[in-house]
């Protein structure tokens, strides 16, 4: 199914570079899909200032959390002002807006966190007291459960903006996403790669998301064949696990699930203390058609684990 000639698709998209990276990549596949779309205009670009775009001073776990990348643009599109929009799969809050949903996930980039320092090769090559610029409470409670002696300062912005920081001597060393910097074309800025077995990446890293009104029949059938399934699977294990525990920008929460051996899914999962004083892991294998059900019941078992106050600072 294609659109009817003459239509307009508007997709809905953040700013930065790296939004408009990948959005850009989502274009040109709608377009190579779909012959009825390669007109003049046909396929527009709509950039949307979010709240989480216009705040940079504070960490999103103190302002409202992920949430903050997506409302304007749920809002835009349920007011038809645009007909789908695209994500970092790890920005999208836990629970979508009521009439949107998740239809098409791109084939997934690399999932891994980068180590960029100009002092150190590694986490563990750091000398002591040194400043890691993160805002993300996953990396600091990991990065402080291995390392104490570190400190860690906010450290919000575009890729441009933190590399930019970093140096200026701002900080000693930062993480960021391996995938936005291969999409951004500067993954050589990159000291090191963090394995996942160091620090388990976000839900959903490394994935872009294509989200539209659930009842827009149209829509949804043109993204049907942009969606990579094997990338689906295991975002909606990473996804249920986080949906068990409530997760938000105000929890340390990791999860990464991945193929082995064909239609073997693993998934590892974990939570952790923010100030990183303790951190409780839990993983399950099974078929990929058991995703959700192997992230609710790894959810399960750690929010049991963890018990009431899990999450609060010591």
């Amino acid at each position: 199914m294609t659109a009817a000639p003459g239509s307009c698709l508007r997709i809905g998209t953040r700013g930065s570079p790296l939004a408009l990276a990948q959005t850009r990549q989502v274009r040109e596949r709608l377009l190579a899909a779909h012959e009825s779309l390669r007109g003049p205009e046909k396929v527009e670009i709509v950039v949307i200032k979010t709240t989480g775009d216009k705040i940079f001073d504070r960490p999103l776990s103190e302002i409202g959390g992920k949430g903050l990348f997506s409302k304007e643009i749920d809002e835009a599109m349920l007011e038809g002002r645009i007909e789908l929009a695209v994500h970092s799969v790890k920005d999208l809050p836990t629970w979508f807006a009521d009439g949107i949903h998740l239809p098409c996930v791109l084939a997934r980039e690399d999932a891994r966190d980068a180590f960029i320092s100009h002092k150190a090769t590694s986490i563990a090559a750091l000398p002591a007291n040194s400043v890691v610029g993160t805002t993300s409470l996953r990396r600091q409670a990991q990065i402080l459960h291995r390392r104490p002696d570190l400190r860690i300062t906010a450290f919000r912005g575009n890729v441009a903006t933190r590399l930019g920081k970093l140096d200026q001597g701002v900080v000693d060393a930062t993480l960021l996403a391996l995938a936005g910097l291969k999409r951004l074309h500067c993954e050589d800025k990159a000291t090191a790669i963090i394995e996942a077995d160091e620090i388990l990446p976000a839900v959903g890293q490394g994935a872009v998301g294509v989200t539209c009104r659930a009842d827009d029949a149209r829509v949804n059938a043109l993204l049907a064949p942009l969606n990579d399934r094997q990338t689906m699977t295991r975002v909606t294990a990473e996804r249920a696990f986080l949906e068990v525990l409530d997760g938000s920008c105000r929890t340390p929460i990791g999860a990464l699930a991945e193929f082995v051996d064909g239609d073997t899914l693993v998934l590892r999962g974990l939570i952790a203390r923010p100030d990183g004083s303790e951190l409780l892991r839990a993983e399950r294998i099974g078929a990929a058609a058991t995703a959700a059900a192997m992230g609710n019941d790894a959810g399960d078992e750690l929010r049991r684990r963890a018990g009431h106050g899990f999450f609060q600072q010591h």
